[in-house]
């Protein structure tokens, strides 16, 4: 078997990035997100109707989770009950989709510059 080139190397790496980020988006969205509005909804609040599907809330539910201090004026969530309701599961599952999201996109970004077209 012939030796596999850095191109293929990175490409391995990119696509098992990939599989990891996808998990853990999963895992965050079904662990953490319905947990977290399901007890918002007993308690009144909602999540953003224009949000329905989309997915955008996803990153502000892990930035607060992994912040819960830092100053935020605005947020597509409610802040205060998100600090409220996480528990140590949902800080670990928003450390993980962070993590994985920043190792993917750099590979990405990587792979780009390195073996983009040059066109």
């Amino acid at each position: 078997m012939d030796e596999l080139s850095a191109e293929n190397w990175m490409a391995i790496i990119g696509g098992l990035s990939f599989l990891i980020w996808g998990i853990s988006i999963l895992l965050f969205g079904q662990i953490t997100v319905k947990y977290i509005e399901r007890e918002m909804a007993k308690e009144g609040i909602l999540p953003p109707e224009w949000d329905k599907g989309i997915g955008m809330r996803y990153p502000a539910y892990a930035s607060i989770i992994m912040r819960p201090n830092a100053k935020r004026n605005a947020s597509t969530v409610d802040i205060e009950a998100t600090r409220r309701l996480s528990r140590k599961l949902d800080w670990y599952l928003a450390v993980f989709v962070q993590v994985s999201s920043a190792i993917f996109f750099t590979l990405i970004f990587t792979a780009y510059f390195l073996y983009g077209s040059e066109d």
